[in-house]
Formats: C-alpha cells, sequence, structure tokens
C-alpha cells in the first residue's frame, strides 16, 4: 500500500463523525442554554462560574494534552502517534473556542471565584501586598492572554506545517518539527504550570505547592490520550481506520495511559509526602480540607479508582491490546480526572462534603462545554485526511500496514 495508490477521499473521517459532530453541537446547545439561565440567576451565579471554571479546565487540559502528545510524536517518531496523529490535531485546534470560552471567567467570573486575593483581610499584609501587585484582575486576565497567545501560535505552526503533507509531493518534515515541538514542550510545561498557579490554586492564596503544575500535566496527558483511545474505538469500526489500528498500537496507548497515571500518582503523593513532612500552615491548609469533612471519601476514591484499579488492569498486555476493553477503562479515567479537579476546586467554597442541589451545575456546565467542544473536534476531524500521506514517515505506516494486512 503506498500513497500513489491511495487518495485523499479514501482517507478522510467516516460519516459517522458528521453524525457525532450534529449530535455534540445539539447537546451543547440545550445544556448550554439551561447553563445560561442559572448565570443569569443571583441565587446560582456563584455555582456557576464555580461549575463553568471546573468543566474549562477539563476540556482545556484535553486540548493542551493533546499538543503536547503531538509535539512528543514529532520528538520521538513511532506508529502509535501516526495512527492518532491527526485525531492529536483536531483537538489541539479547539483552543481558539477554550479562549473564547475563557473570556467569561476574566469579565465577570473573578468576583464570584477569587474573593480570598480580590478582597484579602487587611491583616494579611503578604496577602494584601500579592493583591496589589500579582493577583490583580487585569494581571489575571493580561497573563491568560499571553499563555493562549503561546499554546495557539504552537498550535498554528504545528497545523500549518501538517497541512503542507496533504498535497505532494512526499517529503520528510520532521527535522522542522522538532524545531519547534523541542522547545514548545518547555514552553507548555512553563505555561500551563503558571495557569494553573492563577486559575485553580489562587482560589486559595494562602496554600502553595511548587509540583501542582506537573500534577496536571500529567492529568492534561491523561486526559488527552483517554480520548484518543475513545475516538480511535469509535472511527475502528469504520475504515480507513479499520485497516490501520492494530493490536501493537492499542497496546502503545495502553503503555501511555499507564505511564502517566503512574507520574500523577507519584506527583500526588510526593506532593502530600512533602507537605506533611514540612508541616506548615500555609501549605497543610489544602490538605486540612480536602482530609475531613467528608471531602477524604472522594480521595479514597481517586487512590483507588484513579490510580489503583487502572494501575492493576494496565498491568495485564492482553487487557491493553483490546481495544474493546481499553476504551472502558479510558471513558472511566475521563471521569475520574474530573472527579479529580471537582476536588480540587470545589472544597475551597464547600469545607464540608454534603450533596446540594448546586453540585448539578457541576454536570450540566461542563457538558454543555464538552458539547462545544466535541463539535468543534469533530468538524476539525472532517477537513482533513486522517493521515498526512504526503509525510515520508506516513508512507513507511502505510506500507506496514499493507504488510501486516496484506
Amino acid at each position: 500500500m503506498s500513497p500513489a495508490r491511495i487518495s485523499n477521499r479514501e482517507l478522510m473521517a467516516p460519516e459517522v463523525a458528521h453524525t457525532i459532530y450534529q449530535r455534540s453541537l445539539g447537546v451543547g446547545l440545550v445544556f448550554g442554554v439551561l447553563s445560561l439561565i442559572a448565570a443569569l440567576l443571583p441565587a446560582t451565579r456563584d455555582q456557576f462560574f464555580r461549575a463553568y471554571l471546573l468543566g474549562f479546565m477539563f476540556w482545556l487540559g484535553i486540548s493542551l494534552g493533546s499538543m503536547a502528545f503531538l509535539m512528543i510524536q514529532h520528538l520521538t517518531g513511532g506508529k502509535w502517534g501516526m495512527v492518532i496523529r491527526r485525531q492529536l490535531e483536531a483537538a489541539m485546534k479547539v483552543l481558539p473556542l477554550m479562549a473564547a470560552l475563557f473570556i467569561p471567567i476574566a469579565v465577570a467570573g473573578i468576583p464570584h471565584l477569587y474573593g480570598a486575593w480580590l478582597h484579602p483581610d487587611p491583616k494579611d499584609t503578604h496577602l494584601v501586598m500579592m493583591s496589589k501587585t500579582y493577583l490583580t484582575p487585569g494581571g489575571y486576565a493580561g497573563r491568560a492572554v499571553i499563555y493562549f497567545a503561546i499554546w495557539w501560535g504552537l498550535a498554528f505552526i504545528l497545523n500549518r506545517w501538517s497541512m503542507e503533507q496533504d498535497n505532494p509531493p512526499v517529503q520528510n518534515l520532521s527535522p522542522r518539527f522538532r524545531t519547534i515541538a523541542a522547545p514548545g514542550i518547555i514552553l507548555y510545561a512553563f505555561t500551563i504550570t503558571f495557569a494553573s498557579i492563577d486559575w485553580v490554586m489562587s482560589l486559595d492564596p494562602k496554600w502553595f505547592s511548587t509540583i501542582f503544575g506537573f500534577i496536571i500535566i500529567a492529568g492534561e496527558c491523561l486526559s488527552a490520550m483517554c480520548l484518543m483511545v475513545v475516538v480511535e474505538r469509535i472511527l475502528v469500526r469504520y475504515q480507513p481506520m479499520a485497516s490501520w489500528l492494530k493490536p501493537k498500537e492499542v497496546h502503545d496507548h495502553g503503555k501511555l495511559m499507564l505511564t502517566f497515571i503512574l507520574l500523577w500518582a507519584y506527583f500526588s503523593f510526593s506532593q502530600l509526602l512533602i507537605i506533611w513532612a514540612g508541616n506548615l500552615p500555609q501549605e497543610i491548609r489544602f490538605f486540612t480540607r480536602r482530609l475531613n469533612q467528608g471531602w477524604q471519601v472522594v480521595g479514597l476514591l481517586l487512590v483507588v479508582f484513579h490510580f489503583a484499579m487502572p494501575f492493576v488492569m494496565l498491568l495485564s498486555r492482553s487487557f491493553k491490546r483490546d481495544p474493546g476493553r481499553l476504551v472502558w477503562l479510558a471513558v472511566w479515567l475521563l471521569v475520574m480526572r474530573f472527579v479529580d479537579l471537582f476536588w480540587y476546586i470545589e472544597p475551597n467554597f464547600n469545607p464540608v462534603a454534603t450533596f446540594h442541589w448546586g453540585y448539578l451545575l457541576d454536570l450540566m456546565v461542563p457538558i454543555a462545554i464538552g458539547g462545544a467542544w466535541f463539535a468543534v473536534f469533530f468538524h476539525n476531524l472532517q477537513a482533513r485526511p486522517l493521515l498526512p500521506v504526503y509525510d515520508m514517515h506516513a508512507q513507511e505506516f502505510l506500507d506496514y500496514v499493507g504488510v501486516a494486512h496484506g
């Protein structure tokens, strides 16, 4: 099998992508209207913005994690990345939507989310100083512009060069991709670290953790790979993915899931160990809130179902090579990623983990954002061939598939 015998039309996403696009758009519109009503009601406005931040961080993480994996693939190569490269690019290209969705937080959400530093206790001189220098509404919005500009710039360059590989001649752009991917990963790590401090850690400005950014990075990459497993499972029922996706590539994706589960667990335990050993009042407030008043149950669920159970399941080689079983674990881990972000955000506002109807917004608003995210994702996926066929490495991949299925 070679590019000379295959056309771009044969490489386009199947019709199911358009169907999912339409349904996602409908879900996003319905839940978006319901969320807007909640935003307009004074009684639910605070909870709306908490749910909005939760949904925003979850879906932004998948876009950024996809961009990180795309840059890793350009640096390291490998067929595991070639089979999902266009899915990663489609997820990365949702970043303009996420930038637009950040505007409500920057314009109207700060008073409802960041009152701790917007109106600091006058007796806390350090926080008062920070609220006049770094933690200001203008600084918050200005830094966000910088973050999104860097992310969009990386995505734009990677996407533009990738588009060149949809048309002849066959060429090897790997050296060019590596020149942007190597510094791009470093820029991603720095920017998401500072963004997570601004957007999540500053919900409690008296708490700090030097490893928090790494926890967010591990979670974003895990979320992105889990979504790729879900999408490839949908597409593998149709051509051309049915001819490409083989147990070896599914196995590789399962191993990457295991890698980032271990990284997330390692960083999270390191944070607990360092803060516990230091026993400093400014640091332990994070865990005193989350290991008491019912929140410890959520923490235990994360230990068992975000780490222990997936870790044991992914040790099995046969499990990792079975897309039918792996996809269910991927869906479950996406749920756990959502719970993890919930555990970071919600206790800042509710010290006691008791159910109230406002928590329904924590599902409704992220579903609205997710509907819009999936609509744009599948729109992007339909716009280009599922393989950059005039990439030299794509030729090798097609030959490899041809031998495997010949």
